[in-house]
């Protein structure tokens, strides 16, 4: 069962985070969160794969301006297991947003649309979400 959590008019700004918490279904292929102004806008697109036909499971970060994605940033280290308890922090850092994983792990992409406030939050699917939490 694909989940779907659609918020607008969120007011994050430089310094803040989102703490996400739930778990990667067992038969999972992938599931987003996105960050932006809405579905065409996106200065965070995190998507882990779990069946990726190149790279198997990847973690791929991406941007998405007026409808047009940018280019892929994979990161093929997916700490993220199918069937596990995860906790994800999202935070946008300035020049750049910062992505924690549960093993430590942390990504940074680029803040390539040079964003100082996101107002759009969307997670959606392989995903069940358990908490969530913008601090």
């Amino acid at each position: 069962m694909s989940m779907h959590l659609e918020l607008k008019n969120v007011s994050l700004r430089t310094g803040d985070q989102i703490k996400v918490k739930g778990e990667v279904l067992r038969d999972a292929e992938r599931f987003q969160i996105d960050l932006g102004y809405d579905t065409d806008d996106l200065a965070l697109h995190f998507n882990p794969r779990f069946h990726d036909d190149a790279d198997g499971a990847v973690l791929v970060c991406n941007s998405k301006s007026a409808g047009s994605w940018g280019e892929e940033i994979r990161d093929v280290h997916n700490p993220l297991h199918k069937g596990a308890e995860v906790k994800i922090v999202l935070k946008l850092a300035g020049d750049t947003f910062e992505v924690e994983l549960p093993d430590g792990q942390e990504l940074q992409f680029p803040n390539r649309a040079g964003v100082d406030m996101i107002s759009y939050v969307r997670i959606t699917g392989d995903f069940k979400l358990s908490s969530f939490k913008i601090c």
